[in-house]
């Protein structure tokens, strides 16, 4: 009994010793790197009136009229999704005559110089390869986008609403 009683001594001691140890910690060597691009951190929302009067000079080249100005921010201020009626005041701007919006042809002549004018327009920086590459992609893989189309989703993207 007195040599049973030893061994399992021993195991436990053992077992205590040998499987308690700590795990070295490996370095790479690897710097760290914050990963940012240019121009694409933007601060501030923009006010009720500077996203109206911005997205009407982005679509029609000139400054909207005051009268339609103050119409458009009373009916943003009075209604509580706010999402949803600049998505409104977005669709009613491309719909109206005289907005300035490359022809489908146009577009499709050189898609990559579109996206690049694109991204300019409403964003005011350059595109990421990324970026370049998904917009160009899709746009020549599905033949029903249309210039409107790439103007509504640049001007309701979140971005846009940043400056």
């Amino acid at each position: 009994m007195k040599k049973g009683l030893t061994y399992l001594i021993l195991l436990f001691v053992s077992v205590v010793l040998f499987s308690c140890h700590k795990d070295p910690t490996y370095s790479y060597g690897v710097n760290d790197v914050s990963v940012t691009q240019h121009g694409a951190n933007k601060p501030n929302v923009k006010s009720t009136i500077e996203f109206i009067s911005i997205s009407y000079s982005d679509l029609f080249g000139t400054t909207i009229p005051a009268g339609n100005l103050t119409d458009l921010s009373l009916c943003y201020l009075a209604f509580g999704d706010k999402k949803f009626i600049e998505d409104l005041i977005i669709r009613n701007f491309l719909k109206k005559p005289g907005v300035i919006i490359p022809t489908a042809a146009q577009m499709n002549a050189d898609i990559p110089a579109f996206v690049q004018a694109t991204y300019h327009k409403f964003y005011t920086r350059d595109p990421n390869e990324f970026e370049k590459w998904q917009i160009v992609n899709y746009i020549k893989s599905n033949s029903n986008v249309t210039p409107e189309l790439v103007y509504y989703s640049f001007m309701t993207s979140d971005e846009y609403r940043y400056y």
